[in-house]
């Protein structure tokens, strides 16, 4: 660009060249359109869930991606975990995921859980997009996270996970975006602390979860993310520990893939979760847009992207 000679014109930009305030407008807009215009949206809401996809379809060739669907049958009726890639230039063989599910828990419209999540995805491939990657980079919308297909077969990263491994793919990091809106500032607002021993006791921070083997993977997401613009907590935790499974990375150390979950912990903190008061208002959106731009950072350094 050739503003870039312009100080004042450079601070007011994101890394993208684009105004803050129109990526924070556009990540409201999507969770407005996902919790309030749709709502609940799972298998017992499913028009709800056909319309979540038709927009995140939509959303995905708007911006340049010509998403895939890929179908599958569960309990006598049709889901699709959504996709867009980007071929990388040099090492194609060579996979990067990001990964958030669209599908929310019961009657919750989900606009932390997760559509907080869903709207940083499609902010990321927006700006990926006209972009070119060393490595091939995939943003996958998945179906069914929620009951009653938690950690089952049917569960929409399972099945996308499980055709990765079957077709051989060598997936070298998968990013989980799970409930990444909600923060407190309040000491004592994050549970299970542990007199700020294991956490935090403000919920002021985004948490890096992985497994044993996806150390080498949190050591590099986290290392980018050291001067990032929000506070962030690297956690290794067991495999099966409760609330370390609980999201769609589970599905890709299932299948021996390293994998990474990005949250703000969901129920450790956000009192609305899974209520009908998982609401737009309960997002922090200035805080989740500065999150989307420290996440650009850490996708970047992993597929090999210069800004």
């Amino acid at each position: 660009m050739e503003d870039h000679e312009d100080p004042t014109r450079e601070a007011q930009l994101g890394p993208s060249g684009e105004g803050l305030g129109g990526q924070q407008e556009r990540l409201e807009r999507h969770v407005t359109r996902l919790a309030s215009d749709i709502g609940p949206r799972n298998i017992y809401h499913y028009e709800a869930l056909q319309a979540a996809a038709a927009f995140i379809e939509t959303a995905l060739s708007e911006v340049g991606h010509a998403p895939a669907l890929q179908r599958y049958e569960a309990r006598g009726k049709s889901f699709a975990n959504i996709i867009a890639e980007i071929k990388g230039s040099d090492h194609p063989g060579e996979i990067v995921v990001v990964g958030a599910h669209y599908d929310t828990h019961k009657n919750s419209p989900g606009a932390d859980d997760n559509g907080s999540a869903m709207a940083a995805l499609l902010e990321l491939a927006r700006y990926f997009a006209p972009r070119q990657t060393s490595r091939t980079l995939r943003f996958v919308a998945f179906a069914n996270e929620e009951t009653p297909f938690t950690r089952r077969k049917d569960m929409g990263s399972r099945v996308y996970a499980r055709d990765c491994r079957r077709r051989g793919e060598n997936i070298t990091g998968m990013i989980c975006l799970e409930s990444i809106g909600y923060y407190a500032e309040e000491t004592g607002s994050q549970w299970l602390s542990l007199w700020g021993l294991l956490l935090p006791r403000q919920g002021d921070f985004l948490a890096l979860v992985a497994n044993r083997p996806s150390r080498a993977l949190l050591a590099r997401v986290a290392g980018t993310l050291q001067k990032a613009s929000l506070p962030y907590r690297p956690m290794v935790l067991p495999t099966h520990f409760p609330g370390a499974w609980s999201s769609d990375h589970w599905s890709f150390w299932r299948e021996g893939f390293p994998a990474v979950m990005v949250t703000d912990t969901a129920p450790l903190r956000n009192r609305h979760y899974h209520t009908r008061e998982d609401t737009p208002d309960k997002v922090d959106f200035e805080r989740l847009s500065r999150a989307v731009d420290d996440l650009k950072a850490a996708v970047a350094d992993l597929v090999g992207s210069e800004g």
